[in-house]
C-alpha cells in the first residue's frame, strides 16, 4: 500500500498533462501512486497519459467508457485509490517537489485529523495547526474561508472519503460541500498555502465560476443549509450572529453595486 494515491481525472488536457506528471514523478516524498482517469477526451491525453505509465510502474492510466463529468468522475478515480492518502491534483496544475512531503508530515503530525488543507497566512503559530470543528467553522466565517480551496487543496484520509462517500456530485460546489461536511465531524489540519501551483486559462472551471451568476447563488444557498444543519457544531447565538454577518455584508454589496450603477 502506498502512502498517498495522487489522483489526476482528465479531459482534453493534452496541452498540460505532461508538466503535471512530470511535476509529480519528480516529488522529493516517492512513495505515492499516481491514479489518472481520463474522461473520454477527443485529443492525445490518453496516449501521453499512457507514455508515463509506460515509464514508471507507480502511474496507472484508466479510461472511462462513458464522460462522467467533473465531480463524479473524481469519485471514479478515488475508486481506483489504495494510499492511505488521497491527493487531488488536477491535469492542468504542477504539485512542487516539496509539497507532498510538508502534507504527509503535516497529516502524520496529527494522526486523529481526517483531513488536511491549505489555508491563508496565520500570525499567531507555525503551520501545521489542527482546529476542531466549531474553531473550522468559526474560522471559515471570520475571513479565513477554509473551506473555499479547491480539491487540489487538499489532501483527505482514504478510509474517511469511502465512509463519507466522497463528493456530492453537484458540479461547481462539491468540494465547498464536502470541507463543510467533514468539518462537521472531524479535526481539520491547516497548513500553508501556495504547495499546489493553479495554472489558470479560459478553460478551467473557475474561470467559468467567474462569468456565471448562477454558482454565486448556489454557494450563498449552500452556507444557508450549512448553517441549518442540525449537525452544524455552532451554537445558536453563533450561527446568528454569522447569518447576520452575511445578511449585512448582502446588502452592502447591493447597495455599493447600486451606487456604482448611479454614477
Amino acid at each position: 500500500m502506498p502512502q498517498i494515491s495522487i489522483i489526476t481525472t482528465a479531459y482534453n488536457r493534452e496541452n498540460y498533462i505532461s508538466y503535471t506528471l512530470e511535476s509529480v514523478l519528480s516529488s522529493t516524498f516517492k512513495d505515492f501512486e499516481l491514479i489518472i482517469v481520463d474522461d473520454c477526451s477527443t485529443d492525445n491525453t490518453v496516449n501521453i497519459a499512457k507514455h508515463y505509465e509506460a515509464l514508471d510502474s507507480r502511474v496507472k492510466v484508466y479510461v472511462n467508457e462513458l464522460n462522467l463529468g467533473d465531480y463524479p468522475n473524481r469519485n471514479k478515480a478515488a475508486s481506483y485509490a489504495n494510499g492511505k492518502y488521497l491527493k487531488f491534483l488536477d491535469s492542468d496544475d504542477l504539485i512542487y517537489s516539496h509539497s507532498l512531503q510538508v502534507m504527509i508530515d503535516a497529516m502524520n503530525k496529527f494522526p486523529n485529523a481526517a483531513f488536511g488543507l491549505s489555508a491563508s497566512p496565520q500570525y499567531n503559530e507555525p503551520y501545521p495547526i489542527i482546529i476542531s470543528p466549531d474553531k473550522a467553522y468559526l474560522q471559515h466565517f471570520k475571513g479565513f474561508g477554509h473551506f473555499n480551496r479547491a480539491p487540489g487543496s487538499s489532501i483527505i484520509k482514504r478510509e474517511i472519503f469511502e465512509y463519507e462517500k466522497g463528493f456530492n456530485e453537484t458540479k461547481h460546489i462539491s468540494d465547498t460541500e464536502f470541507w463543510f461536511r467533514l468539518a462537521r465531524k472531524y479535526d481539520l489540519v491547516l497548513f500553508q498555502r501556495d504547495l499546489v501551483w493553479d495554472r489558470c486559462h479560459e478553460e478551467t472551471e473557475s474561470a467559468y465560476e467567474k462569468k456565471n451568476s448562477r454558482i454565486v447563488k448556489q454557494r450563498r444557498k449552500l452556507v444557508r443549509m450549512q448553517l441549518l444543519d442540525k449537525d452544524c457544531p455552532l451554537n445558536e447565538k453563533e450561527i446568528k450572529k454569522i447569518s447576520n454577518q452575511i445578511i449585512f455584508k448582502r446588502l452592502k454589496s447591493i447597495i455599493l453595486n447600486a451606487i456604482k450603477f448611479q454614477r
